[in-house]
């Protein structure tokens, strides 16, 4: 049984037509490998060029740099597409989608020039390292320093549940560059780990910790990282002056969120046509599960809540895409949208019997990456702290 096919206003011609190619490139190269890609914890470097070469990366970034030339839209079909393949370990959303624009947006030129090309070719690999051990959501908690000296800054810190932590080569670390406390002295600092592209760890004072294990998203590189008096020139200062750094990112972070909200979409119809399928195939006391009025029912108010969930995200693409988004909606898109993903996952699950507890069946993985989508990005808590404000 095919994949729900509901019509979204946002996407044109053009955006079906990258839809349609990054779902073959995803059920050709990336479904038949996902069993090694769990079993590494995460999807090695030469993917990530291989996705490059084929369009996957920097969708939206401008042409002279390397990029797709596309907008928002372009990056956002191939993250339904990644998730309606339950392949949950490709970082290139926040890679190309979250990482690019901070550089796009208030970076110089010449940084422009020297990381956007080798990003949209996967050469250099991006991850954001904002959260700390023991600030969570809490960005103005930041402790990590970046103390000037000379013509370098000297890092000092720590930085957990960093995706692509294992594969990045260039990291966008929020540090504190200043004395005030809170948000006043935060910015954005690029950090290169090698000397070359491609090469192995050089930097001194860098340092990659634990891959960690997690309840979900098993293909994914989260880790540790660590930054003991690492020099990281001046000119690696994303933004005019010091000090931008929270701004930057709440201008930003509304898009993250969407991204969130697009993830979860894909992957709730994923878990609808698996369901169906598995129901109507599946037989119990000599006829299908679908003969059961239950399933029917089940099915048809998961089926609504994925249409309800899906229009929802499409109004918010709709804005984003005329730069209308505000932060408080796309709070409220993030929180709600991965909340019911979570509903819709557990009631699929349940419908699986035993077998939706097993690990070979796509709906138990759909189960637990689905949990995480609640807290990354911003706890749902925090969302609807921060939607309230504009109420």
């Amino acid at each position: 049984m095919s994949l729900p096919n509901f019509p979204s206003p946002w996407i044109t011609e053009e955006h079906r037509m990258l839809q349609d190619a990054a779902a073959r490139y995803i059920a050709q190269r990336w479904v038949p490998r996902a069993a090694e890609f769990r079993a590494a914890g995460r999807m090695g470097p030469e993917v990530w060029r291989d996705a490059g070469a084929n369009g996957l990366l920097c969708a939206s970034t401008p042409e002279e740099y390397g990029g797709g030339g596309g907008d928002f839209g372009h990056e956002a079909v191939i993250l339904l597409e990644q998730a309606r393949a339950n392949v949950s370990g490709w970082g290139g959303g926040l890679h190309s989608a979250i990482v690019a624009p901070y550089l796009l947006r208030y970076g110089t030129e010449a940084q422009k020039r020297r990381w956007l090309p080798g990003m949209c070719t996967g050469e250099f690999i991006t991850a954001i390292a904002m959260t700390e051990p023991g600030t969570g959501s809490d960005l103005q908690a930041v402790r990590t320093t970046a103390r000037r000296d000379g013509d370098h800054y000297v890092v000092n810190g720590a930085k957990t549940f960093i995706t692509n932590g294992q594969n990045a080569n260039l990291i966008v670390v929020v540090c504190r560059t200043g004395e005030e406390k809170g948000a006043k002295g935060l910015s954005l600092l690029a950090v290169e780990t090698v000397a070359s592209a491609g090469a192995p760890d050089s930097a001194p004072g860098f340092r990659r910790g634990r891959q960690l294990e997690k309840v979900g998203l098993h293909a994914q590189d989260t880790s540790e990282l660590f930054f003991d008096d690492l020099r990281v020139p001046v000119d690696h200062l994303i933004g005019e002056q010091e000090g931008q750094g929270f701004v930057q990112l709440m201008e930003q972070l509304p898009q993250e969120r969407l991204i969130i909200a697009v993830q979860g979409i894909g992957a709730m119809e994923r878990a609808l046509a698996e369901t169906l399928r598995y129901a109507k195939e599946r037989k119990a006391f000599g006829k299908p599960l679908w003969e059961f009025q239950n399933t029917r029912f089940k099915l048809a108010e998961v089926q609504a809540t994925v249409l309800a969930a899906r229009a929802f995200v499409d109004a918010c693409m709709v804005a984003h895409l005329k730069g209308e988004l505000d932060a408080a909606r796309a709070a409220l898109a993030k929180a709600w949208v991965s909340e019911q993903q979570c509903k819709v996952m557990d009631e699929c699950l349940q419908l699986f019997g035993g077998y939706g507890y097993m690990m070979e069946y796509p709906i138990a993985e759909l189960y637990v990456d689905a949990r995480v989508q609640r807290i990354y990005g911003g706890t749902n808590e925090i969302m609807k702290e921060l939607a309230s404000r504009f109420m």
